[in-house]
């Protein structure tokens, strides 16, 4: 076949797949084939592995535009996350809410501690493993939920921002606790939960023990509402109250000294 007659051909295949959508079969098709030739392998050997490597860059690119849309403030994924510096959190635990069946059966997740003992690290992995299976994901601080929540009610969007919110797989709520909430904020809390019970998952972090939910719910029935629904068949982990964050920077600050 004449270099022209290959060159037509190729751009002739590559305008076809951009037709039909598909980049990484326009890309590979060459490459792939003299692979395939080398392999000895079958005309459907060699398509096979064509829609292969399409299939996994579309797979690929959801996940990656799950993980955007999920709109995590940093990126964290339970492989990197240090077990031994939090003895409390039990690595066999996290593999198994990782595999996503507290997900399918709307059970919430809540992780319990002091700053810096990886609370939000836990739940962003946990948000990561819950993409990779192409799950709507939607990560907020509890203040910019309520934030967001009292904007749409002042702009008469209340009911529309709400339905957007019920339809993730999945929501993360980080910092519970660490801002009080004015009772409004508190409703639109609980109406976000309660409107999740036993139908959707939902993973909370807080720093305050239950007992000490009223300092930040300050309407006591309507504290006692919230933990009932948040609680209820729910994985409670404690992560503990020594921040490994301050442990490293002691460390770092050692090792420092030691160097001077």
């Amino acid at each position: 076949m004449s270099n022209q007659l290959t060159e037509l051909q190729d751009a002739t295949i590559k305008q076809q797949c951009k037709v039909l959508r598909m980049p990484m079969v326009g890309s590979q098709f060459r490459t792939l084939a003299e692979q395939a030739i080398r392999e000895k392998k079958t005309h459907l050997g060699y398509l096979e592995t064509l829609l292969t490597v399409e299939v996994e860059e579309r797979e690929k690119n959801t996940i990656d535009r799950r993980i955007k849309e999920a709109r995590l403030p940093r990126v964290k994924t339970l492989e990197e996350f240090d077990f031994n510096q939090s003895p409390q959190v039990s690595a066999a635990k996290m593999r198994e809410l990782a595999d996503g069946g507290y997900i399918d059966r709307a059970e919430p997740v809540l992780f319990i501690g002091d700053s810096g003992t990886g609370k939000t690290h836990l739940l962003s992995g946990l948000c990561v493993a819950a993409c990779r299976q192409k799950r709507r994901v939607r990560f907020t601080t509890a203040a910019g939920l309520v934030n967001e929540l009292v904007e749409a009610k002042h702009q008469l969007q209340l009911r529309r921002v709400m339905a957007r919110w019920s339809r993730y797989d999945l929501i993360a709520i980080d910092e519970v606790g660490y801002v009080p909430l004015a009772e409004v904020g508190a409703e639109f809390l609980f109406q976000v939960i309660a409107e999740r019970a036993e139908r959707m998952a939902v993973i909370l972090t807080t720093n305050l023990p239950f007992s000490e939910w009223t300092q930040v719910i300050p309407n006591a029935r309507l504290c006692k509402a919230l933990l009932d629904r948040i609680t209820d068949r729910a994985h409670i982990l404690e992560t503990g109250t020594e921040s490994y964050r301050f442990r490293r920077t002691l460390e770092r600050q050692r090792k420092g000294a030691k160097a001077q």
